[in-house]
């Protein structure tokens, strides 16, 4: 049977084992192969053979406590998981990649991103069956805190503990009353969730836990203490609820960054329209000063354009006809007229938006680690905590009272949260974090990988360099430069060969006369010849010169010169006569020696693969001051990948998402260079989306910071229990410092991580 993949928004979850809960009560369902919950985007991906009523896996979600709806247009057959998906696209030609949106049906684009406006449609679900079972707000926690459920919880539990100790201190008889009235406030929806999470596959749940502990310490006629220890852990879990919630807005404020409106051009005249209603091909207007509503090409107008909202450039980039914009940048000081590429679903924010959310919804290895030992950790602390409260009594006689409370403080101590939120928080901020600066990271386990490369196999064309030929060298035998390249230019009129376009493109930028051609005619194989202004002209390639006798020893000797330097010649002939040469060549990206630099100062190693001709290769790695192969086919370069792997190096493969595709599978790590076009997206483990050579460093780095980041946060949730269990065995803190450490390690592993987010790499 073949397996199909749901999507479901869930609101109110806050920390890593709420997604936990969910997973283990989903895969109890009959017919569920695979549950993947991401705490940060709020979504649930469930893949199964067909067979599962969806109606019961709702229900075991609701049951918890938590809300859920499925996201539209999310039933689709699952795909072989963890394969590439090459063959999806056969973008061959080279030309026609930046501008890959157009026409593609996006497969795997079409969730409804509306649905991040959904959070009042999610309230619905769950709390008709079970109201108030789940403490946690059902939606991101958007608004002021205290308007959210868990807020309004918190503050309730806070005023029943004032009044209690108010009602204490004026008829003492009736306090320890008072205290378990405002215990049980906070404590029964926390306790309706412990018993819903025990039938649901997860006994050991830190609601569990607190429930024990709380109605434990009533027994021992600790009511005051149990009141206040439940009132803490309300406060926590609305600490990390808003925290949570800082996280999950800073991924959806990118949503934010796409106007609402747009200015559509309909038969010659311009109306307001919703910028989601915007198909492909329509024809927008954008004023001086406007925010771009969708992905589009300038047909018309040229500006500088603001792009740092989306891409991190600092400076505007100046833009003209043809030139590819994104949804979300500022036009500048020109109208614009733009031909829209990509619907608001499916625009360059949208979809990063999404792979962000996706990313986080696969684990790390770390924190599977994590997940696995707080499996065993938590029904080990019950142990400890068992052995602690009836061990010295029974053997050593020790009075009850006093051991119970110590054991039941342990029970508190135990609480796995930080520990087990340490992970996830930190690659959330840091997924989140480098999708604002178009750093790409499909998932956990593509971060965790990334800080370890060795080495980075990187394609020439387009990667390195710019990916289109330029003329560097005009060289005039008895006429000027500009002449040469005005008579160049005139014969390459029309054409769009990607030589024939530096020469237009030199033209124009020189400023050059480009007088209307007669009797243009192709020389197949040779080059291109026509008639102006009663000279005949012939731009020819050197072995088509050399036919003619056109060129003399010196001159042959001038074009072997360049040749030698991986360029490109083009001979001009007036009347039959040698009159000059064009030399061209593709040039490395302006950030590539610098991006070189960079991964060489952090201790990574890099080499150049390229299908180019040899001398072409060794010109542009003798610039760049880096190892090269030439002259490869696909699988060579696929081939060169496993040696160095083989060689012991954790590689990681930058190239177009393309003609690279055995190669980038073959890597530990495959990232697409290049404007975020679908194949890109889709084949590699990551992306950069703004085709900066340097941006690979940066991606490295950030992984790197992020794995020392957990590291942190594993040694405070760790340290901290460490710490108070010492501390309370020998009866030095009790109950209240117990569940504040807990709450407090939650709380720093938390703001720790979220520090990811304002790094500047």
């Amino acid at each position: 049977m073949a397996e199909s993949e749901t999507r479901y928004r869930v609101g109110g979850m806050d920390c890593a084992a709420c997604a936990t809960k969910i997973d283990t009560a989903v895969r109890r369902v009959a017919g569920v192969a695979d549950v993947s919950v991401s705490v940060m985007a709020g979504t649930m991906t469930v893949r199964h053979d067909g067979s599962s009523d969806l109606k019961v896996i709702e229900k075991r979600v609701t049951g918890l406590g938590y809300s859920v709806a499925p996201l539209a247009g999310s039933a689709a057959p699952a795909r072989e998981h963890g394969s590439h998906h090459y063959d999806d696209h056969d973008h061959g030609d080279h030309a026609g990649h930046d501008h890959g949106h157009e026409g593609h049906d996006h497969a795997g684009h079409d969730h409804d991103h509306a649905n991040h406006d959904h959070a009042s449609h999610d309230h619905d679900h769950g709390e008709k069956e079970i109201e108030g079972l789940h403490g946690h707000d059902h939606a991101p926690m958007a608004g002021p805190w205290w308007q959210s459920k868990k807020g309004r919880l918190t503050i309730l539990s806070g005023v029943a503990l004032v009044v209690a100790y108010a009602v204490g201190h004026l008829v003492p008889a009736i306090a320890p009353y008072a205290f378990i009235v405002a215990m049980l406030v906070g404590l029964v929806p926390i306790a309706r969730r412990a018993v819903m999470a025990a039938l649901s596959g997860t006994p050991f749940s830190i609601e569990m836990l607190m429930t024990i502990a709380a109605v434990g310490a009533v027994i021992i006629n600790a009511g005051e203490e149990a009141a206040t220890v439940v009132f803490l852990f309300l406060v926590g879990e609305l600490l990390e609820g808003v925290a949570a919630g800082k996280a999950r807005e800073s991924i959806q404020s990118l949503t934010g960054l796409v106007p609402k409106s747009a200015l559509l051009e309909d038969n010659g005249q311009t109306r307001e329209v919703p910028a989601e209603s915007l198909a492909v091909g329509a024809i927008i207007m954008v004023r001086p000063g406007d925010r771009i509503s969708a992905d589009g090409i300038i047909i018309s107008g040229e500006s500088a354009i603001d792009q740092a909202p989306v891409t991190g450039e600092s400076t505007p980039v100046r833009k003209g006809v043809d030139a590819v914009v994104f949804a979300g940048t500022v036009n500048g000081d020109a109208v614009l007229r733009v031909r829209v590429t990509a619907a608001a679903a499916d625009n360059t924010i949208a979809r990063v938006v999404k792979l962000v959310e996706e990313a986080q919804e696969s684990k790390a290895p770390t924190e599977r680690f994590i997940d696995r030992f707080s499996r065993y950790y938590t029904p080990g602390v019950v142990v400890v905590a068992a052995i602690v409260a009836v061990g010295p009594p029974l053997l050593f006689a020790g009075p009850w009272g006093e051991w119970v409370y110590k054991g039941l403080a342990i029970l508190l101590i135990g609480c796995p949260c930080a520990l087990v939120i340490s992970t996830p928080a930190a690659i959330a901020a840091s997924l989140s974090s480098g999708a604002r600066r178009g750093l790409l990271m499909k998932g956990g386990a593509v971060l965790e990988t990334l800080g370890k490369v060795t080495m980075v196999a990187f394609d020439k064309t387009g990667t390195l360099t710019e990916g289109r030929p330029q003329v560097t060298d005009i060289i005039s035998f008895g006429l000027s430069e500009a002449q040469v390249l005005s008579r160049a230019a005139v014969l390459e009129q029309g054409s769009s060969h990607p030589l024939a376009l530096a020469i237009l493109n030199r033209a124009k930028s020189a400023g050059v006369p480009v007088p209307p051609a007669f009797e243009l005619e192709a020389l197949p194989g040779k080059g291109v010849s026509g008639k102006v202004g009663g000279e005949t002209l012939d731009l020819l390639s050197p072995p088509a010169a050399r036919e003619r006798g056109a060129l003399s020893a010196e001159q042959d000797a001038r074009i072997a010169a360049l040749n030698d330097e991986g360029k490109s010649v083009s001979v001009l002939l007036i009347n039959g006569v040698a009159a000059g040469l064009i030399a061209m060549r593709d040039e490395p990206r302006e950030d590539a020696e610098a991006g070189l630099a960079a991964l060489k100062s952090a201790g990574v190693k890099a080499m150049m693969l390229t299908g180019d001709n040899k001398r072409t290769a060794a010109a542009v790695a003798g610039m760049l001051g880096i190892d090269w192969r030439g002259e490869m086919m696909p699988e060579d370069k696929q081939r060169v990948v496993g040696e160095l792997k083989r060689q012991g190096f954790i590689v990681a493969k930058v190239g177009d998402g393309i003609n690279d595709a055995p190669a980038l599978a073959a890597a530990d790590i495959g990232i697409a260079m290049g404007g975020g076009t679908d194949v890109a997206l889709e084949t590699a483990d990551a992306a950069v989306l703004h085709g900066r050579v340097g941006d690979v460093a940066r991606m490295i780095e950030l992984s790197k910071r992020t794995m020392r980041n957990i590291l942190q946060n594993i040694t405070i949730a760790l340290g901290l229990k460490a710490v108070f269990l010492v501390t309370t065995i020998a009866g030095i803190t009790g109950l209240w410092p117990a569940i504040l450490a807990d709450t407090g390690a939650t709380v720093l592993v938390t703001i720790n991580a979220l520090r990811l987010l304002r790094i500047k790499i």
